[in-house]
């Protein structure tokens, strides 16, 4: 199963991915799959298409943790074991907590379950800190910054070349201000958040783009089942082939739209491994083997948490297993069977929520189970064999998809479509629409036409509806506000969730903005001008979050009917730029409320202009049936458009008046970080991570230099190196490397790095003179045997060099023969006089045959020889003079051409015998002159016109994967339908 999806995936980037010819660090891209237990790195870079990112550990997965121990900081495999060790100071389930208020219910839950922090309230922001110790504390952005700088190095490393750009997955169900805060954790470390993707929108990409041919016009129906570590989510995904527009030209391409979401915040595999956990403590209570409890103690309670998720993975394959932790409380080793049935027992109000999250995303996309083509598994709890019980029990199937890899499908997702947003390569487009799962409402007061002093009425309008797609902009119209005035924005009917989600929004408000400006610019431009109210431009962006880009009151005056070439040109201008005013926007509105306008004008601009194409198809056709009436049609077409073009002249010219409104935000969200924590924070960081990067450092050179010690103190004991030097010297070198070994180890904890460089740069110094003579030993029989093949070869080359330097057309002169002859002699010279001074020469000594020398040698001649070889390429004979014109060729006489054929035979093959062949000109008779070349294409045989089809297949594949994406717009990176951004 594994080598036919590496195929497939080879498959898939061989034909999706083209890569630019100028090869950049700034080209790779990465993708972070932020899961709450771990995190998968993806990577897309020149010659690394698409692959999962290994960490230090060479694991294609690390746990979401940062820990801190002994003044130095911690991931992965460490900070687990300082988990178990010291489980107040390491820090996971961060998703669980950041970019909430201190009050949630979540925060409450993520207390209990882990009661050994200290969290404090921040009394600016409103939301928890991890208190450390007296004088430090993290907020949960600065945390997961931390291991998002630790996903980015490892990427760094991976990839050997330096990378900012990332897509980050985050739960489909997070809030606006979770969002923002995983991308203030993502700036604080200099990642460049490319886009916010919801992990089952990333486990669906993937999903789909290796099955690009399954899909067609007809939608169809995938659900996507993640039990994960924390949370459980049905996401209901419909893929279909859709026409979008990439530049000038409709392409077809596929794509997907979430078309429903259920979600259970507080069911996972977490809550599975702590009941088990606490199982285990009653257990080894019940021993009565020691007076304490072992709940109040945060280690022991660290080590049982550890066991019982190894226990809890046991047991989705077998029956029963046996827990054990060696010196678990006081020295004292625990032991306790386990089986699958009593796990099923303490859990039976969890699995009985295993398929609330599928009714609710059924229910919300108003699809029906029969019209889903396959439910597909992922995370791991789906691996538990009570929720697949559950599982296949309410779906009514006898088998569920399992043909993914639930591990890494978000990572590979996320990680396409990061280059598909990277600026430098281009991919087969597929097409996302993610879904709003909270929908949004604008509040404003209406006032009655009699008088705006009476009670005002609160009017609400859904800006964002709940699943409506995203990104997406609209604008709401305030069409009878002559005052300044303010509306708000907060969440719409939440009636969906849970009583226990529904205490995370104590607040539904979100934004409370106050226009100013109103009254001043309905008085600048009220006699001159019709008003058409004020408009507030919405934007949801790809991340999820919403932004009021701008307020602008608007005016239409009509002007004269003839219009000045500067004011064309304008015009012509703002409409490439979408700054004329939707046809909505131009409808007079009598009442005074909002209206919702989606921003779908773009795509009726598409199909207007797309339906006068077809026109003019049909035109033509009817033009060329009817040519007899061609002459009277034009006459009554001329005589249409002149009275059009009259009247058009006699309309009043409509031009429309803008000024920006003044919005004042009122945030009543989480805050995000002000500027000043937000320069303390990034400063922090950068201090830790120099910091990590200086400690790093000193480990490799404490390292190379005790690695040196030790393998020194080896070779000093081996054949070559006894044999070059004396037993004097090895008795002092093993003196003194023992010296340096004991010297290291009383080094204070903070010495510097140079220290043990210095060291290790004196002891190489030492042994360089002994070292050079055991290399010189060793390499020296290869460095001859290379030169005598040389100068062998030599010799047997001199001997045609002379025989072609002779002659009237000699290839080479004298003096390069000679040349040769005596750089020969020489070598041998040479070689003969230092091999017997070598070899009276002790080993002990410094060596008179050195491998340089003989490098030298072995040059000079391989040049000589080659530049030589390289004339007899180049070289070409004189041309003989030309045939008698006395010749005469006749028809009749059959025989004088065979002979002719015969003598040119002859001397081609003795022309090719001696030198390269040459075509001499004149020798052709009359009947026997040379057939002209084919030219390129021409039909010779039928083997001959497959290889030039094949050629050009060839070239043209060739030219199409040398296709870039650098001169394309940045914008056609992605495309959108018409509620697109």
């Amino acid at each position: 199963m594994y080598s036919i999806r590496m195929r497939q995936l080879a498959l898939l980037i061989l034909a999706s991915l083209v890569f630019p010819t100028v090869y950049g660090a700034s080209l790779a891209v990465m993708s972070i799959d932020l899961g709450s237990e771990f995190v998968k790195i993806g990577l897309v870079k020149p010659g690394v298409p698409m692959e999962i990112v290994l960490n230090d550990e060479s694991s294609r997965k690390s746990s979401t943790i940062v820990a801190f121990r002994d003044g130095e900081r911690l991931f992965g495999t460490a900070a687990e074991s300082t988990a178990v060790k010291i489980p107040k100071k390491a820090f996971w389930y961060l998703t669980q907590i950041i970019g909430k208020r201190f009050e949630d219910p979540q925060v409450d839950l993520y207390r209990k379950r882990f009661p050994y922090y200290n969290i404090i309230k921040d009394e600016e922001r409103g939301t928890p800190l991890f208190k450390v110790d007296d004088e430090t504390t993290y907020s949960p952005e600065e945390l997961l910054a931390m291991v998002l700088e630790k996903a980015k190095f490892s990427a760094e490393a991976f990839a050997d070349t330096p990378i900012s750009d990332a897509v980050i997955t985050v739960p489909s169900y997070f809030t606006q201000s979770e969002r923002r805060a995983v991308r203030e954790a993502a700036e604080m470390v200099g990642i460049n958040v490319l886009q916010l993707l919801s992990d089952n929108v990333a486990v669906a990409l993937n999903y789909g783009v290796f099955r690009r041919k399954m899909f067609n016009s007809t939608t169809q129906y995938y659900m996507f089942y993640d039990a994960g570590a924390t949370s459980t989510s049905a996401t209901l995904v419909g893929y279909q082939m859709v026409k979008s527009k990439e530049g000038d030209r409709v392409e077809t391409n596929p794509q997907l739209v979430v078309k429903g979401v259920g979600f259970d915040k507080s069911l996972g595999g977490l809550e599975m491994t702590l009941r088990l956990r606490n199982h285990l403590a009653k257990l080894f209570n019940a021993q009565k083997k020691t007076k304490t409890d072992v709940f109040t103690n945060d280690r022991a309670m660290g080590k049982l948490f550890k066991e019982a998720n190894r226990v809890k993975k046991v047991l989705s394959a077998n029956a029963d297993h046996m827990a054990q932790v060696e010196g678990l409380l006081e020295d004292i080793d625990f032991k306790a069977k386990v089986s699958r049935e009593e796990f099923e027992e303490m859990n039976k109000d969890l699995f009985d929520r295993v398929t609330k999250p599928i009714e609710d995303a059924l229910q919300t996309s108003q699809v029906t189970l029969p019209e889903i083509t396959d439910v597909i598994l992922m995370g791991g709890g789906t691996r538990v064999p009570k929720v697949q019980e559950k599982l296949l029990e309410f779906l009514k199937r006898d088998v569920l998809g399992k043909s993914i890899n639930t591990d890494e499908a978000a990572a590979l997702g996320a990680v396409y479509h990061a280059a598909d947003l990277g600026k430098g390569f281009k991919v087969k487009k597929f097409l996302i629409k993610d879904a709003c799962h909270y929908p949004i409402v604008v509040e404003f007061e209406k006032h009655t036409s009699e008088s705006i002093e009476d009670n005002p009425k609160i009017v609400k309008r859904t800006l964002f509806g709940r699943m409506n797609p995203f990104p997406q902009k609209k604008v709401m119209t305030f069409n009878k506000h002559v005052k300044d005035f303010s509306f708000n924005v907060t969440y719409g009917d939440l009636s969906f969730l849970s009583a226990e989600d529904l205490k995370s929004f104590p607040n539904h408000l979100i934004h409370t903005y106050h226009l100013k400006g109103v009254d001043v610019a309905l008085k600048k431009h009220a006699e001159k001008a019709e008003s058409k109210g004020v408009k507030a431009h919405f934007r949801m962006d790809e991340d999820g979050i919403l932004h009021l880009d701008r307020v602008e009151f608007v005016f239409e005056k009509e002007g004269d009917p003839e219009e000045s070439t500067w004011s064309k040109l304008g015009d012509t201008i703002s409409g490439f730029f979408g700054g004329k005013e939707s046809k909505e926007d131009k409808k007079p509105t009598t009442d005074d409320t909002a209206q919702e306008i989606p921003a779908d004008e773009e795509k009726k601009k598409e199909e207007t202009t797309e339906k006068p194409t077809e026109e003019e198809k049909k035109s033509d056709d009817k033009k060329e049936d009817k040519k007899g009436d061609a002459k009277d049609a034009g006459k009554a077409d001329n005589t249409t458009k002149s009275e059009n073009k009259t009247e058009e002249a006699k309309a009043p010219k409509v031009s429309v008046i803008k000024e920006d409104i003044l919005a004042e935000n009122v945030s009543f969200d989480i805050l995000p970080m002000s500027t000043e924590k937000l320069k303390a924070a990034k400063k922090r960081l950068a201090e830790l991570t120099a910091k990590d990067k200086e400690k790093k450092l000193l480990e490799m050179a404490k390292n190379d230099l005790e690695a040196f010690i030790y393998d020194m103190s080896d070779k000093l004991n081996d054949e070559d190196h006894e044999k070059c030097s004396t037993a004097t010297e090895r008795e002092e070198y093993s003196k003194l490397l023992a010296e340096a070994g004991e010297w290291m180890y009383e080094q204070e904890e903070d010495a510097k790095k140079e220290v043990f460089r210095n060291k290790l740069k004196e002891l190489k110094k030492m042994v360089k003179d002994l070292q050079h003579r055991v290399k010189e030993l060793r390499e020296r029989p290869k460095a001859l045997e290379a030169l005598n093949s040389i100068l062998n070869h030599s010799e047997f080359f001199l001997v045609s060099v002379k025989n072609l330097s002779l002659g009237e057309d000699p290839m080479f002169t004298e003096v390069e023969a000679k040349t040769l002859e005596k750089l020969i002699n020489e070598t041998y010279q040479w070689l003969d006089t230092t091999t017997k001074e070598q070899n009276i020469t002790p080993l002990t000594e410094k060596p008179k045959l050195l491998i340089d020398d003989i490098a030298m040698k072995y040059q000079a001649l391989d040049r000589e020889v080659k530049y030589l070889l390289n004339k007899a390429k180049l070289y070409r004979p004189k041309s003989k003079p030309k045939a008698s014109k006395n010749t005469t060729a006749t028809n009749d006489t059959q025989t004088d051409a065979n002979t002719t054929d015969t003598a040119t035979d002859k001397e081609t093959k003795s022309g090719s015998e001696e030198g390269p062949q040459i075509d001499i000109p004149g020798t052709e008779t009359k009947t026997q002159k040379r057939k002209p070349k084919s030219k390129r294409g021409e039909k010779k045989t039928e083997g001959e016109e497959e290889i030039l089809q094949l050629d050009e297949g060839e070239g043209t594949e060739q030219s199409q994967s040398t296709t870039t994406a650098a001169n394309e717009d940045s914008d056609d990176a992605v495309t959108h339908d018409s509620s697109d951004l």
